[in-house]
Order: C-alpha cells, then structure tokens, then sequence
C-alpha cells in the first residue's frame, strides 16, 4: 500500500480529534504567555540568560508538546480503533511510520511558530539587553527550539505505543520533566546533562558549559527519542492490537 493515503489519513485522525489541535493552541499560547513574563522579570537574576529567557517559556509548554504526541497514540487504544487501523493497513511497520510522520510534521511546524511568537513577545521585555542577542543565536534558538519540541512529542509517543496507555505517559513524563532535572541536577553533574529534556534545552542557551553543545545536545535528545520509537514500534508490532 503506498505510503501517502496512510499518512493523508493519520493526519485526518490528528485533524478532527478535537483535544489535539488543542493541545497544539495550546503548546503555542503557553510558551508566547510565559517567555513574555520571564523576560519582564528574568533580569534580576545575577545568572540571566537573555536567550534562554526569551525562550523560558518552553519548559512549561512543552507539557501540551509531550499532551499531543500521547494523546495521538494512546487515542488509538480507545474503543478499538488500533484494530481497524491495522485492518485497513496490515503492515504495522508502515502504519507505525505514518503515525508518526503525522504527529512529527504538525509538532515541528508549531514549535518553530511558538519559537518565533516567543522571541518576538520577549524582546520588548528584555529591553536593552535583547542587543546582546546575535542574529545567529536567534536562528539557532528559534530552530531547536522547533525541533526540541517535536523530538519530545514523539518521545511520548514513542512511550504511549510502548505503555498502550497515554495516561501512564504523562503520568511518567509530566514529573519527570518538571521535577527529575531540577532534584537531581546538582546530586548528578554532568550526568544530567545527558537527560532528554536537559540536553535539548542547550540549544536555547546563549552561553553553554558542560560536555554538550546546542547540536550534540539535540542529538542526545534525538537517541532518547529514537530508542522510544523503536520500543513503541516494537511493541505494535508484536502484540495483539
């Protein structure tokens, strides 16, 4: 079976579930709203960034990135529906890649959208030292940060196809996200460095210490991803539907 009617319809599922383009507003309005105030308020802070507060606002809106890559999974664990999926296309392989295809291209369109939102609506909170932000700074950041949010929508998904369950993804991801990096970071060193969410947010950074630079630490944030995706994907393909 060719690859695009597969993927033209997973896009349709994405399209007209109405809690994912939901969670995409939301990825976008949560983000724009918190690099806003972080830039009002982050120049008292004697370690202030300008960059990375511009883009503060990804760590609370990358919550609705990894929503949206588990709730396109796991809505397909709901009444059934992963059996007519596979019923309509029997290669599990190939559905699994145009599942994910489907929820990779919206992700990274909408980061890369929410990146510029955020930037744009940090500047004039930044004030002056906005200046110290070079051109190509801005371009990197606005790039990984549209990549950083696609990679961990599909490492939920990856999770959310391995566990059949969006509920036990966001119930692992959610805190892990939130509390694991800011508890252990200290305790781990450099090893924490080395945790998806952590590595990919260099590319934010202006200034950057430590084993990982803006690209290797998407790359690590990449591997993580990848090695999701191959569990979920395993899994599709070996158990009953």
């Amino acid at each position: 079976m060719a690859f695009a009617p597969i993927l033209h319809s997973e896009w349709l599922k994405i399209r007209t579930l109405r809690s994912l383009p939901g969670a995409l507003l939301a990825l976008f309005a949560v983000t724009t709203a918190f690099s806003a105030l972080s830039a009002a308020d982050g120049r008292s802070d004697p370690d202030f960034d300008p960059l990375f507060t511009a883009f503060a606002g990804v760590l609370p809106g990358q919550i609705a990135a990894v929503t949206f890559g588990a709730m396109a999974v796991s809505s397909e664990y709901h009444g059934g529906a992963l059996r007519l999926s596979l019923a309509a296309v029997p290669r599990r392989g190939q559905w699994f890649a145009a599942k994910m295809t489907a929820i990779a291209v919206p992700a990274l369109l909408v980061g890369l959208i929410t990146a510029c939102a955020a930037l744009a609506a940090a500047r004039s909170g930044l004030g002056d030292a906005a200046d110290g932000i070079g051109g190509a700074e801005q371009v990197r950041a606005v790039l990984g940060c549209g990549i950083y949010l696609m990679l961990m929508a599909l490492f939920a998904a990856g999770l959310t196809a391995l566990f059949r369950s969006g509920v036990a993804t966001l119930s692992l991801l959610t805190p892990f996200i939130l509390v694991v990096p800011f508890v252990i970071g200290e305790a781990a060193g450099t090893a924490a460095d080395f945790l998806p969410d952590k590595a990919g947010q260099i590319a934010l950074h202006q200034t950057y210490d430590g084993t990982l630079g803006p690209w290797s630490g998407l790359a690590v944030t990449a591997l993580w991803t990848a090695a999701a995706l191959c569990a979920g994907a395993w899994c599709v393909r070996r158990r009953d539907a």
